[in-house]
């Protein structure tokens, strides 16, 4: 029998700061390092670090200073030290921590802000990967009223980059948020939402192709015959490929490509978040091309253009319509970022399991 913990946390408002938010998005950013003699701030909002002043106290500050609503990343740099602020509770969820969280709430209210609206819940599960023999976990959503209701939903895999871990998708990415208020607008169906630490070999060097492929094969066997079965085991789910999607942003999005495009007996529906594919992994959907049409409900690939990442993209999409494989393309103003991906999600998500 399978072990399982499972932790039901029900979505709140608080959000811990160590910068200090003003009023109209204005931060004050401190950090106490008395005997260093050089602190900058490194701010996703902005392309060069920002130096800070020594006060007499020992403590170094930068602002008030503006700062665009957003969810943005930022760290302090001592001495040419990486530091997170200490001071701030809210950390990327990292294979290793280097970035604290600064969200600016935007007015009105973006999707990815807290509103007074109905919420979901998130839940953690830590279980055995027959894979692996090891503990993993993943995070499910469940959207606002399903426990007092009798209903099945559809499921959608939403995977994290490289860098990444289980908790990305809702710590920083706010997918939950999105989602609530997706779903509020009635402009996305009803889903149960899925967040599986894609690392099964830990973090893998990108240029090392063997142990990647191995690592994807691992995740593949996970996520098919592990995770999905206990998410269907544990939820009122509706069953067949027709109510599962697939997606995933850098690191997701190759593992969504190449695992989807090669399992549509499991995923009519799939996304690429600035993800890229070789060519080779994808043979098979290329040389079916119309039949495997009759498969593909939505493949939906964006990527941005100043992504480092897009000659990449623009390669596969060529690649595709010369196979003849429909898809929808996006390509989009920004890079590879968080501010970017949280965008995607809020096109995709309204898309799924659509008549």
């Amino acid at each position: 029998m399978m072990r399982l913990i499972s932790i039901a946390v029900l979505l709140c408002a608080g959000i811990a700061y160590g910068a200090s938010v003003l009023e109209g998005g204005r931060v004050t950013f401190n950090l106490p390092a008395a005997k260093a003699g050089k602190v900058e701030l490194r701010g996703q909002w902005v392309k060069e670090a920002l130096p800070l002043t020594k006060g007499a106290d020992g403590v170094w500050s930068y602002g008030p200073v503006e700062v665009p609503a957003g969810v943005w990343e930022y760290s302090f740099s001592v001495d040419g030290q990486n530091v997170i602020d200490p001071e701030n509770s809210a950390i990327k969820p990292q294979r290793r921590p280097a970035k604290s969280i600064l969200h600016v709430p935007a007015n009105p209210p973006a999707p990815w802000d807290w509103k007074d609206i109905p919420h979901g819940t998130l839940h953690t599960h830590v279980f055995h990967s027959k894979e692996l023999g090891v503990p993993r976990e993943m995070v499910v959503y469940t959207p606002p009223g399903y426990e007092k209701s009798d209903e099945r939903y559809p499921v959608f895999v939403l995977q994290h980059g490289s860098g990444d871990n289980q908790r990305g998708w809702t710590e920083h990415g706010k997918a939950h948020w999105i989602m609530d208020d997706l779903i509020a607008k009635k402009k996305a169906r009803p889903m149960i939402v899925v967040m599986l630490d894609g690392h099964p070999h830990g973090m893998v060097r990108r240029e090392d192709t063997e142990a990647r492929d191995k690592a994807l094969m691992a995740f593949r066997r996970e996520l098919l015959d592990t995770a999905l079965p206990l998410v269907e085991s544990m939820y009122r789910v509706l069953p067949g490929r027709e109510n599962t999607a697939l997606a995933g942003l850098s690191m997701g999005g190759w593992q969504s490509l190449t695992v989807g495009l090669n399992a549509l007996d499991r995923f009519a529906w799939i996304g690429s978040f600035s993800g890229a594919a070789r060519p080779e992994a994808l043979q098979a959907v290329m040389s079916e091309g119309a039949k495997a049409n009759e498969k593909i409900r939505l493949l939906w690939i964006a990527c941005g253009r100043d992504d480092f990442l897009l000659a990449q993209n623009e390669a596969l999409i060529a690649q595709l319509k010369a196979a003849g494989v429909k898809h929808e393309w996006h390509l989009t103003a920004g890079d590879h970022s968080w501010p970017v991906w949280r965008g995607y999600l809020v096109e995709f998500a309204p898309l799924l399991f659509q008549p």
